[in-house]
């Protein structure tokens, strides 16, 4: 049954009759799967991934750019709950895209997302730094984007070979 899952995944627009067609699983079996899965929150939502540097190079827009950050975070655990209290804190924020606990030097590493640099650094000096237990903080900027949630965003090679004709 995960694949469903992994179809939904990589296209939410697929439809149970497609689903049923690429898995052999009669499509009402493919209909109630999904069904219970977004009933138990297994299927959060379903979402576009869109290439907002194509949209705002598109021509005029009226979205202001957006910054994103990744913000790597050092914690002091705490017992009983190690990092859960803080990172469901952070998660709060609106600002804030994703919230992972990682491995490594640091703790946890958000996504936060602004409309400048300043909007960033604001987040962080006057939200971020005021929780108790964080002990330091990282920040990358993005500054373009390959890759993200498993699509593509260069362009494809040009096709440099030459035709053949009969």
């Amino acid at each position: 049954m995960r694949e469903i899952l992994d179809i939904l995944a990589r296209d939410g627009h697929a439809t149970a009759e497609r689903i049923a067609t690429m898995t052999d699983i009669p499509e009402e079996t493919v209909r109630e799967r999904i069904s219970a899965w977004e009933a138990a929150g297994i299927i959060r939502r379903y979402k576009a991934v869109v290439d907002w540097d194509r949209y705002n190079s598109a021509g005029p827009t009226d979205l202001p750019e957006t910054i994103t950050a990744f913000i790597d975070v050092s914690l002091v655990p705490s017992r009983g709950v190690g990092f859960d209290d803080v990172a469901a804190r952070i998660s709060r924020f609106p600002e804030v895209r994703s919230v992972y606990l990682v491995s490594g030097s640091q703790d946890l590493r958000c996504t936060v997302t602004g409309t400048s640099l300043r909007d960033i650094s604001e987040f962080v000096s006057q939200k971020l730094s005021t929780i108790d237990r964080i002990r330091s903080t990282a920040t990358h900027f993005v500054l373009k984007t390959y890759k993200r949630d498993g699509d593509a965003f260069l362009e494809p090679d040009a096709d440099h070979r030459l035709p053949v004709v009969p």
